[in-house]
């Protein structure tokens, strides 16, 4: 009870904020994996990368991203490769789930502060069964990332051997479920050499799809055996707007790069879709790709940012706004449209409060991307068009991964501005909407002015 007090005194007076420990904590991680890939052992050619190089790693790695200054299979030695991997998922899964694993597994105790962390990381809502819940979580996590090895393993074990096939099957696998993007191919190449082959592709979308959806409709899904009536209504929409998003992008790419002889144009009809899909799974926030991202038509570009932006689902391994905050901005106008004072769904009211955060984090992330895309602008103008900027800001806010030009032609100045968006687009909207909650039962108005209007539209 004493502790108890301490720690509610210490949040009242807001020297401790859990949103702040979670982002130094992502914040120590990236110095951390910097630290140990600026080793000469980390590098294919046993000579430092140097700090930059490192720094742009550690952070596309934590923030699982999947933006590269240097390739990962040729400028890492297999050392590199396995810290990166590390990396990938400490940052996935978050570090307070890891954290609380190692302490349950030494039979230490789990103070008050960690189970705060905790519960702001995992986004539950209440202190009941955390410990429990992470390990369920780890489990999940675990057992997601082995059966996706042992898939890929079906074809990767025939084309690189037995030791370098299960280890590539186990690295794309952990990359997958985090929504992190590396890969082993080789010259940038990601999964182009596998655009004809359905096992490699949907094993990949599954991992991506499944770790982008959230630890909690994971579960839910397994505890209720599937039974729509039983899931909760965050559950329930977080599987509508994904199967929503991923059916529109797979019939929006695959018609718009129908023909473009750069993409999809040589395709069979059914690779056509294959990869349409593919490349609508990838935009969740994992960075994989299975054609030219170059090639792309401009439209197509724009409509992939957007689809970037929205992200995965809240505690997941993606990020992006969010499928449950475009969610609650598309319920906000309908309610607007038709003139009701409540957000419905689902016989189900949603508060005002959840709305207003809603807006505040898309507008914070709308303009944090135009002026990043606008600087960016800038700095490579006349060496690549807006839409390839937009495409390259958009990837590394939304922590995707996927770039249009390659990261490593962008100048030294313009990779200097993906860092802090990585950074932003991982650790940012969740510390915001921490932030946000946390703030709106702290102040209220002492004051009441007069109510105005004022004409919009």
């Amino acid at each position: 009870m004493k502790k108890a007090g301490i720690v509610n005194t210490a949040l009242k007076r807001g020297t401790f904020r859990p949103e702040r420990m979670l982002a130094l904590g992502f914040l120590a991680l990236i110095l951390i994996g910097t630290g140990l890939l600026s080793l000469p052992l980390a590098s294919a050619d046993g000579k430092s990368v140097g700090l930059f190089d490192s720094l742009f790693t550690a952070t596309s790695a934590v923030c699982v991203t999947g933006l590269v200054a240097r390739d990962t299979f040729l400028g890492w030695s297999r050392a590199g490769q396995t810290i990166i991997l590390c990396l990938i998922q400490l940052g996935g899964l978050g570090f307070m789930v890891f954290a609380t694993l190692i302490m349950v597994a030494l039979g230490r105790r789990i103070t008050l502060r960690g189970r705060m962390l905790l519960k702001e990381s995992m986004n539950e809502n209440s202190f009941s069964d955390l410990v429990r819940l992470t390990i369920v979580y780890g489990v999940i996590s675990l057992s997601v990332e082995l059966l996706g090895a042992a898939l890929l393993a079906i074809r990767f074990i025939p084309l690189y051997g037995w030791g370098e096939g299960l280890y590539f099957s186990f690295f794309h696998a952990v990359s997958a479920f985090c929504n992190a993007g590396f890969d082993l191919m080789g010259n940038f190449s990601s999964f182009t050499s596998f655009a004809d082959d359905p096992l490699v592709l949907l094993t990949i979308s599954a991992l991506i799809i499944l770790g982008g959806l959230g630890f909690m409709v994971i579960f839910e899904c397994l505890r209720h055996r599937f039974c729509w009536r039983e899931f909760s209504l965050h559950t329930k929409v977080v599987l509508l707007a994904t199967a929503m998003l991923l059916l529109s992008a797979t019939i929006f790419f695959t018609l718009a790069e129908w023909n473009n002889p750069a993409t999809l144009g040589g395709m069979g009809m059914g690779e056509k879709v294959l990869n349409g899909f593919f490349h609508g799974v990838t935009l969740r926030t994992a960075g994989f790709n299975s054609i030219d991202q170059m090639g792309l038509r401009d439209g197509s570009k724009l409509i992939s940012a957007l689809y970037m932006l929205v992200g995965a689902s809240p505690a997941s391994t993606g990020g992006g706004m969010k499928t449950t905050t475009l969610s609650v901005l598309i319920l906000l106008m309908i309610s607007v449209i038709r003139g009701r004072d409540e957000i419905q769904l689902m016989g189900r009211s949603l508060s005002r409060d959840l709305a207003r955060r809603a807006v505040a984090l898309v507008m914070i992330s709308l303009g944090t991307l135009i002026f990043a895309v606008t600087a960016l602008s800038f700095l490579e103008e006349g060496r690549y068009s807006l839409p390839d900027i937009l495409y390259e800001g958009a990837s590394a806010l939304a922590t995707v991964g996927v770039s249009s030009v390659g990261t490593p032609n962008l100048s030294f100045a313009s990779r200097v501005i993906l860092l802090p968006m990585m950074f932003l687009g991982r650790v940012g909207p969740m510390t915001l909407a921490l932030a946000l909650a946390h703030k709106r039962n702290q102040h209220k108005d002492a004051i009441k002015y007069p109510e105005e209007k004022l004409m919009i539209g």
